[in-house]
């Protein structure tokens, strides 16, 4: 966290204008003794002198006092990193009450609240009490809200968006969610086809692989989460969620998800298996609870971000482009109590609680998560 540094900001700009502690003190109006306790951080000054004192120095009040309401992404990642650790090891309450310091401290910083507000989202389900997850989400929301509102970044407003929206949706508050997506803005145009050939017209082939990359990768990805979401809407039509579920994973062995990108295809596979609970494919459940299970119990840790041998551009993309970089939005030891949760506290495979193949993958999963 920054300070003020009001202390250390008068000894350099005195320093460097050859300045001495009496000169600062007659013009300011006060004795050596006070700007010395200034300097030391003893005390500060008047608030009434700060005007006089940045004028003197020809730097702005926040310049006086060394204070920045603005982080940069580094900084904003650090943080992150920080908090979410913080969230896998200390108490829920006690984490939540950094972060709106936090949150108050930089509240004119829309990257900083955005990821504050994803920290909630995020980490939402930890304190054990619908009543509390559900004031964990509006105060998310009033986070996304404020950044939807305050920002001059487009791209960032629509996160925003879409991020209250969701908050919306787990409320249970799904036509405020409508009212605020609607009408819902479809455009069948993309700019990557378009840059990677200007790029490519002037030689630069290298940033012409990386446009077309990591919009092939955005594009994979967005597809795969979309068919996912999808095969809840297939309702009885089992036909429907067969078909679904085909295409999904085609596309997920296609482009090999299972090591590109493993957290997505755990979701794939878990998505899919409650669908096929529903319709009463026990044997199928089972065979994609138990691919589940191989997968996170394999070597797919630590679970970050990454291109492969066909992506091969992507790296420095995700480190500069994307605000977390390859980082994931949760600690790993959350992550890892939460696959084992999704299926062993899942009430759709309740029925199988009996099922000796579904107690030898609860097993698995729960050992996998006391080893993180």
């Amino acid at each position: 966290m920054k300070e003020l540094r009001i202390g250390n900001i008068l000894i350099e700009h005195r320093h460097k204008r050859g300045i001495t502690q009496d000169e600062l003190a007659g013009y300011m109006g006060v004795s050596k003794a006070s700007v010395s306790k200034w300097e030391t951080g003893t005390t500060y000054p008047d608030i009434t002198l700060l005007p006089r004192l940045a004028s003197f120095f020809n730097i702005s009040i926040d310049q006086l006092m060394g204070y920045d309401p603005q982080m940069n992404r580094k900084e904003i990642r650090s943080l992150y990193r920080q908090l979410c650790s913080a969230f896998s090891t200390l108490p829920f309450d006690q984490v939540m009450e950094q972060c709106r310091e936090i949150a108050k401290k930089y509240y004119s910083c829309p990257p900083l609240l955005f990821q504050i507000g994803s920290l909630y989202v995020n980490h939402s389900m930890l304190p054990g009490s619908p009543e509390k997850s559900a004031e964990t989400l509006e105060e998310a929301k009033a986070l996304f809200l404020r950044v939807r509102k305050e920002c001059d970044n487009p791209e960032l407003a629509k996160q925003a968006q879409n991020m209250e929206a969701f908050c919306l949706l787990q409320l249970g508050r799904a036509e405020e969610a409508i009212l605020l997506l609607e009408p819902l803005e479809m455009s069948m145009t993309s700019s990557e086809p378009v840059l990677a050939m200007a790029y490519q017209s002037v030689g630069n082939i290298n940033n012409a692989q990386k446009i077309l990359q990591t919009g092939i990768y955005s594009s994979v990805l967005h597809l795969l989460n979309h068919l996912c979401t999808y095969l809840t809407l297939c309702g009885k039509d089992v036909n429907a969620f067969e078909i679904t579920c085909e295409r999904l994973f085609s596309i997920a062995d296609t482009f090999r998800i299972r090591t590109l990108h493993p957290g997505l295809l755990l979701t794939l596979y878990l998505h899919a298996a409650q669908g096929f609970m529903a319709f009463g494919n026990t044997e199928k459940v089972l065979d994609l609870l138990e691919k589940y299970t191989e997968l996170a119990a394999g070597e797919i840790y630590p679970l970050k971000l990454h291109g492969d041998s066909y992506f091969n551009r992507l790296d420095d993309w995700f480190e500069t482009i994307l605000p977390l970089g390859s980082d994931l939005p949760r600690d790993e030891r959350i992550i890892r109590k939460s696959m084992t949760e999704a299926v062993a506290d899942n009430p759709v495979f309740r029925p199988l609680a009996d099922n000796l193949r579904f107690r030898s993958i609860v097993r698995q999963l729960r050992e996998m998560g006391l080893n993180a």
